[in-house]
C-alpha cells in the first residue's frame, strides 16, 4: 500500500538541538526510521496515531499540547490514523552537556 508521505519543516537544527514540525494529511506516514537522539514530541493536534514498530502495530492518542519524551534507539512508522490533519513539533536532543 503506498501512503502520502509526512512533510517535515525544520525550524532549528544546530550542534545541540533539531526542531522538527511534521505535518500528516490523512493516511499520511514518516516512513520507517530510527531515532538516533532522545527526543519530545508536542502534538498540536489531538487524534490517533498507528505506530509500526518492530514488536507490532501500536496505536498512540495524541492531545494537542501534551508533550512526551522517547529515548534514542526508537524505531517505528508513523502513520496519521484519523480523519483530519496531524501535526506535532519533534525537538531531537542532540547533546547532553552544557556548553
Amino acid at each position: 500500500m503506498t501512503r502520502p508521505q509526512a512533510v517535515p519543516t525544520v525550524q532549528v537544527d544546530n550542534e545541540r538541538v533539531a526542531v522538527t514540525e511534521w505535518r500528516f494529511a490523512k493516511g499520511a506516514e514518516t516512513g520507517h526510521h530510527h531515532h538516533g537522539y532522545d527526543y519530545v514530541v508536542v502534538p498540536m493536534t489531538t487524534g490517533p496515531l498507528l505506530l509500526q514498530t518492530p514488536e507490532g502495530e501500536v496505536t498512540s492518542q495524541l492531545v494537542a499540547g501534551r508533550a512526551y519524551y522517547r529515548a534514542a534507539g526508537v524505531e517505528h512508522n508513523v502513520i496519521n490514523a484519523h480523519d483530519g490533519e496531524c501535526v506535532f513539533v519533534e525537538i531531537e536532543i542532540k547533546r547532553g552537556d552544557q556548553a
